[in-house]
C-alpha cells in the first residue's frame, strides 16, 4: 500500500535517495543558519533583546546542516549539488518572502519592518518544518541509524514555532497586529505554491532515481497537489494564527548540542 511512510522508508533504503534527501536537507538549513546569523548581526537597538535569541535559532538550523552531513558521513555517502528547483529557500526569496539576501549581506541595521517580516517569515515556515519532522520522528523516531538526529531536531523545530509565536504576540500587543497579519497571510500565500513546487521537484527526482513506476508517480503528485488543493482552501490558516506557546522563552536556553554525535 502507498503510504508517506512507505515513500520515506523507500528514500530511506536507498543511497542515492537518501543522499539527495539529505543534501536538500542540509543547504535548506545552513541556509537558514546564515540568514538568522545575519539578522542578528543586522538588528536594530531597539529590538536588540531578539539578537541572542535569533542567534541561538541560526545555531541549531547550522547545527541541523550538520546533522544531515553526519547522517551522509555514516553512510559512506557525500551530499551532491540541490537542483534548483527544489531549492525551497531560494525559492521563497525569489518570490518576495521574507529578507532578501542582498539586504542581509549589506551592513545597514534592520529596521523595525525587516525585523517584523523576518519573524512572520519564519512562522509559517517554522510551521512547515515543525509539522515535517513531526511526521517523521512519528515514522522513524525509533529507527537505530536517524531516529536520535530526527527527534533532536523535531524538538528543536518545535522551539523555533514556539518563539516565533511568542514574539509576533508581543509585537502585536505593541500595535502591529495588522502589519503582521498582512505579512503572515502573504508569506503563507506564497510558502504553499513553493511547498506544492518544491514537494513535485523533489519527487519527480525521486522517481527518477528509485524507478517508479509511471503510475506510482502520478499518485504522489497528484497527492501533492491534493494537500495544495486542501491549503488553499482554507488549511493555510493554521499557519498565520498566533498563540501564546506552553514554554515561554523556547530559545532562551542552553547552546545547541553538537552534532558530532552524530557521524
Amino acid at each position: 500500500m502507498l503510504t508517506a511512510r512507505s515513500v520515506f522508508q523507500e528514500i530511506l533504503d536507498d543511497d542515492e535517495a537518501f543522499r539527495l534527501f539529505c543534501s536538500i536537507a542540509a543547504s535548506g538549513e545552513s541556509q537558514g543558519g546564515w540568514e538568522n546569523g545575519r539578522i542578528a548581526a543586522l538588528m536594530p537597538p531597539e529590538l536588540g533583546y531578539l539578537a541572542p535569541r535569533v542567534t541561538r535559532h541560526g545555531a541549531d538550523e547550522d547545527k541541523h546542516g550538520r546533522i544531515f552531513n553526519a547522517l551522509l558521513h555514516k553512510r559512506g555517502l557525500t551530499p551532491v549539488p540541490v537542483p534548483p528547483e527544489t531549492d525551497y529557500t531560494a525559492l521563497l526569496e525569489q518570490g518576495g518572502i521574507g529578507l532578501s539576501h542582498r539586504t542581509l549581506r549589506g551592513d545597514r541595521p534592520l529596521t523595525s519592518d525587516e525585523v517584523v517580516t523576518y519573524l512572520a517569515h519564519s512562522r509559517v515556515t517554522e510551521q512547515r518544518a515543525s509539522e515535517q519532522m513531526r511526521l517523521l520522528a512519528r515514522y522513524f523516531g525509533d529507527d537505530p541509524d536517524i531516529g536520535r538526529a530526527v527527534r533532536m531536531i523535531c524538538h528543536d523545530e518545535d522551539n523555533h514555532l514556539a518563539y516565533c509565536h511568542e514574539e509576533l504576540l508581543r509585537l502585536a500587543a505593541a500595535g502591529l497586529g495588522r502589519r503582521i497579519k498582512d505579512l503572515l497571510d502573504a508569506s503563507a500565500a506564497a510558502e504553499i505554491r513553493v511547498y506544492r513546487d518544491v514537494s513535485r521537484a523533489v519527487m519527480r527526482r525521486m522517481a527518477e532515481l528509485l524507478r517508479w513506476p509511471r503510475a506510482k508517480s502520478a499518485v504522489i503528485l497528484t497527492g501533492i497537489d491534493g494537500v495544495y488543493a486542501f491549503e488553499r482552501l482554507g488549511g493555510w490558516r493554521r499557519m498565520v494564527s498566533l498563540r501564546q506557546p506552553a514554554v515561554l522563552g523556547a530559545l532562551d536556553g542552553p547552546a545547541p548540542h553538537p552534532a558530532t554525535d552524530f557521524a
